[in-house]
């Protein structure tokens, strides 16, 4: 049965609050293990565009990236968690910007991957410069060498480790919200 504007609507708020709970629980449980094990922003960086990608998946939409950015990482910082969460804010909008270019589809065809890898990587070196210039004040050629390498790496590593998980789901005829 198709979707009404108003049930989609109600549906892609409940996609953003789960999204955004998910945000908050790995950024306040690994993503600080995964930082203090190897003192780099790699498992940070998985994390958020894991969640990224998969919130974009389930909606189709833009702007639920951004909110679960901003949402996610406002309840973050209210519980006491890491700062450094900031950075993936404007990096989560700019995710969502570069990913009009395919409408936000986010599936296993070969133009959909490429989008999807140039956002994770612009996006992951504006969250390094952010985190590491504005919030950590490291020194600005660390932070646009090693970590924005570490924090890229992160980032694709995310895509690698997502894309098969939404290409299973698919598999699975998992349906997705309709957009009727």
């Amino acid at each position: 049965m198709p979707q009404t504007g108003k049930n989609r609507f109600t549906v892609n708020i409940a996609l953003i609050s789960i999204f955004s709970a998910l945000w908050v629980a790995l950024n306040l449980t690994v993503a600080p293990l995964g930082f203090s094990l190897l003192g780099t922003p790699l498992i940070h960086s998985v994390i958020i565009f894991l969640v990224l990608l998969l919130v974009t998946w389930a909606t189709g939409q833009f702007g639920s990236a951004t909110s679960v950015g901003i949402i996610g990482s406002a309840i973050v910082l209210l519980a006491g968690g890491p700062l450094p969460v900031l950075g993936f804010v404007p990096a989560a909008f700019l995710f969502d910007l570069v990913l009009l270019l395919n409408h936000h589809k986010v599936n296993l065809k070969l133009i959909n991957i490429g989008i999807i890898v140039f956002a994770s990587v612009v996006c992951a070196y504006v969250a390094a410069v952010v985190n590491g210039l504005l919030i950590l004040n490291l020194a600005w050629m660390f932070v646009l060498t090693i970590w924005a390498g570490w924090t890229v790496l992160g980032g694709l590593i995310g895509v690698v480790v997502t894309l098969p998980i939404i290409g299973v789901l698919e598999k699975a005829q998992v349906k997705k919200v309709q957009t009727d």
